[in-house]
């Protein structure tokens, strides 16, 4: 499973080293923060697969990551099995438009994009335990009650 780690300008993603071999990865992924425009959570992320591996590794049910191509988009994929995942949607970002992780940790990472966080990158864990999750008020509508007859 993938580690996510957030700082105040982005997201690092930190793959292992068979995560890195699997996805012919060198390195961590970083994504600019501001490019993060939709997070959502999923129980099966191999209905959100797209494309094919160009590079990457595909063993069907079992595991898939990798970039994936498809007509006109670029995808980060790190899928095993049928695990909770995160699907991150991208706006802007030089290389991907979507990432698909298969990760228990999706939940407080859309927690944590809500907090305010330090300049050094910290596990999305780490942040959601220590912050609090900031709720807008909402603001009491006035009770209409019928006059008595």
């Amino acid at each position: 499973m993938v580690t996510l780690l957030l700082d105040q300008t982005q997201l690092e993603i930190v793959l292992s080293p068979l995560e890195r071999a699997a996805s012919f990865h060198r390195d961590n992924l970083r994504i600019v923060r501001e490019t993060i425009t939709k997070v959502q959570l999923t129980d099966d992320a191999w209905t959100w697969l797209r494309g094919v591996p160009n590079p990457g590794t595909h063993i069907p049910g079992i595991l898939a990551a990798g970039t994936w191509k498809a007509a006109g988009s670029t995808d980060f994929v790190l899928i095993r099995k049928r695990r909770p995942s995160v699907v991150i949607d991208l706006t802007g970002d030089e290389q991907y438009r979507r990432l698909i992780l298969t990760t228990r940790h999706g939940l407080a990472l859309t927690q944590a994009l809500r907090l305010e966080v330090s300049e050094e990158p910290a596990d999305v864990e780490e942040i959601v335990s220590t912050g609090s999750i900031p709720t807008t008020k909402q603001p009491r509508r006035p009770v209409i009650r019928p006059r008595p007859a």
